[in-house]
């Protein structure tokens, strides 16, 4: 029932909405105990309206956590509540404004006040400023949660609303780019066999920063942004000022780790550096087609390429987690970390 709409809710409906219990599109509210406050009732609505998935939830008002019945107590003047008054006290107390779907229904002569609310494809939080959000908690029940900022910024970045590499880092500074470092990606391009873009070639460094989106530059660079720092920047500048980019090479034989490098290089010369350790590992066979030998390499390298460029450039750069990549006796593979797509060098994922 949790997808219908308030305007198509029956009281059989929600009677079998709260036989289900609380979910993550459910929460229940009761006040046996005591009045439930606006503040809390709005602190309820954000918390749904910042969860995930695309049907409407629902706030139950009057109904306890297990699921008993004991009725919403008046809002309003008269012994009444006025949904109107409700709704209105919703929208002015979130930010962006919350428009919510509410009703009062009668239940085994008890009240309870159904309040319909959507998930928001943008972080919605109190006018005070608290944000939180519907999750599983520690007990393996639904609860609100707080939203930090960077989950925020995923939350974004997920829907494609936000593109955090075009965020300008403030600490970092021209001198954090290593000249080393354009000159790598110039020959990456005249080395990708006309894949690459020529034209770049034969810009200053300045010019190709700025071509590329990775600095905010007038004649002079006045700022940097994260792509720049992913692409261009010194070591030391990257572990300072981006601590969520780092890379992971582990050889298992077995339970027995035989190499495990972990890497906080800019982007081209991570992808190099995974290249070197593969080759040094990928074992070649000779057969004979006709009269010709041909090497056969037990794992072709355009598929690590695909699954490596996949894990770097599709990860979530504002949470911690290294990308793995993982080379086994039988097979290699590249997970990433559970917020991140999976990606692999072989048709067998670990």
């Amino acid at each position: 029932m949790a997808g219908g709409t308030l305007a198509a809710m029956t009281p059989e409906q929600l009677r079998e909405l709260i036989a289900a219990g609380e979910t993550l599109d459910v929460e229940f509210k009761g006040e046996a105990k005591k009045a439930l406050s606006d503040s809390d009732l709005v602190d309820a609505v954000v918390c749904l309206s910042n969860r995930p998935g695309a049907e409407p939830g629902w706030l139950l008002v009057g109904v306890e956590d297990d699921g008993r019945i004991t009725g919403a107590r008046p809002r309003h003047e008269a012994g009444s509540t006025d949904i109107r008054r409700l709704q209105a006290v919703i929208a002015n107390l979130t930010r962006p404004s919350v428009s919510c779907r509410a009703d009062v229904f009668a239940l085994d002569d008890q009240q309870v006040i159904a309040i319909e609310v959507s998930p928001s494809r943008h972080p919605v939080g109190r006018s005070n400023g608290l944000y939180v959000r519907r999750a599983v908690g520690s007990d393996g029940r639904p609860a609100c949660v707080p939203y930090p900022f960077h989950e925020m910024q995923s939350h974004e970045a997920d829907r494609g609303q936000l593109d955090y590499s075009t965020a300008v880092v403030p600490e970092a500074r021209w001198a954090d780019l290593d000249p080393l470092e354009f000159e790598r990606y110039r020959r990456n391009i005249r080395e990708s066999r006309g894949q690459g873009d020529r034209s770049l070639l034969d810009l200053t460094d300045i010019e190709l920063a700025k071509a590329l989106g990775a600095v905010v530059a007038n004649g002079e660079v006045s700022a940097v942004r994260v792509l720049g720092l992913l692409l261009f920047g010194r070591e030391e500048a990257l572990r300072s000022l981006i601590p969520t980019h780092e890379v992971a090479f582990q050889q298992l034989a077995g339970q027995k780790v035989e190499a495990n490098d972990f890497l906080r290089l800019p982007l081209v010369r991570t992808m190099e550096e995974l290249l070197g350790r593969w080759r040094a590992r990928n074992r070649e066979q000779e057969l004979m087609v006709g009269a010709l030998r041909v090497g056969v390499p037990d794992y072709p390298e355009l598929a690590l390429r695909e699954a490596v460029a996949n894990a770097l450039i599709h990860r979530d750069y504002t949470r911690l987690g290294a990308v793995h990549v993982q080379w086994h006796e039988d097979r290699i593979a590249s997970p990433v970390p559970a917020v991140f797509p999976r990606a692999c060098a072989s048709t067998t994922c670990s």
